[in-house]
């Protein structure tokens, strides 16, 4: 195929991939409700907090329409600025998407470790159980981070669709890892981001916080030191639970919180500290010594 007929090739995949996603993720949403009901784990309360999942997607695709159109623009004016443009053919969609999955793995670490990225994505951790609804569980500000990350496949001359395909890819991808019908997958696992795998990246329990962070591939977290086997079902949710069904503040549970250290914060270095070290740091600060303490040592 010539080079135009792959850029269609992989617009149409991309998008008939991901409406399709969406038609088994509601499929599936029902395999799971359907199982609650004869287990006998329904609850309104589970049904509130998936109902709570499905709406983040209202801020989350208004603000996608904008960024993502921003994106667009962006990407595609710096790829008529560079000069090295690679071609467009199946080994250059295939090398993207690879590098997709591994700009993925890297968005996934930071954004854990770092508090201002954390904002958004505590949003996909706050739910305190684990079905597909919370796959769609998002942000109204993870494209704008999304776009940030994956820069750079821009930069190296890529085509924008080449790089929009694999991280849609990348993302549909993970719409099934997010059960608890699917056990474990055997030989699978060694290689690919499967439901137990994806199970642990949601555990609050000490020993699953900040693990398993790929895509499609769990080599990732192989390779880097982050990988945990499930030993036993996790715990969902926050270290701090966040119990509220209602949307508003599923989107911004954190930000009080942050609003509250940065107001008590003493000096630049603490701000700034707060901001850009991970959910949880606080300053090493000397204790104050009193003037009675300070009598009794002489």
């Amino acid at each position: 195929m010539n080079e135009q007929l792959w850029l269609e090739f992989f617009e149409f995949i991309s998008f008939d991939i991901y409406d399709w996603t969406l038609v088994f993720a509601v499929f599936f949403i029902a395999l799971e409700l359907t199982d609650d009901l004869i287990t006998k784990r329904f609850s309104g309360e589970r049904f509130l907090e998936t109902l709570s999942s499905i709406l983040t997607q209202v801020p989350y695709y208004l603000a996608e329409i904008f960024i993502f159109g921003a994106g667009v623009y962006l990407y595609f004016m710096i790829h008529e600025m560079i000069p090295w443009k690679l071609p467009v053919n199946g080994h250059t969609g295939l090398l993207v998407l690879m590098l997709a999955d591994l700009t993925y793995y890297i968005e996934h670490y930071v954004i854990h470790k770092v508090r201002l990225f954390w904002l958004a994505h505590s949003v996909h951790h706050s739910s305190s159980m684990m079905n597909t609804a919370t796959a769609f569980r998002f942000s109204l500000f993870d494209p704008m981070v999304s776009v940030m990350f994956h820069l750079p496949l821009v930069l190296m001359g890529f085509n924008p669709i080449l790089i929009f395909a694999g991280e849609v890819l990348v993302q549909a991808y993970q719409f099934w890892l997010h059960n608890e019908v699917i056990g474990k997958l055997g030989p699978i696992e060694w290689l690919f981001n499967t439901p137990s795998h994806h199970r642990v990246h949601h555990g609050s329990d000490k020993k699953y916080i900040d693990k398993n962070f790929g895509g499609i591939l769990i080599i990732w977290d192989r390779l880097f030191g982050t990988f945990q086997k499930e030993e036993e079902l996790p715990n969902y949710g926050l270290t701090t639970p966040m119990t509220s069904k209602n949307p508003i503040t599923v989107q911004f549970f954190e930000f009080p919180k942050l609003y509250r250290d940065l107001v008590k914060a003493k000096g630049a270095g603490e701000f700034f500290g707060y901001l850009f070290h991970g959910p949880g740091w606080q300053p090493k600060r000397k204790p104050v010594v009193s003037c009675s303490e300070t009598v009794k040592q002489d």
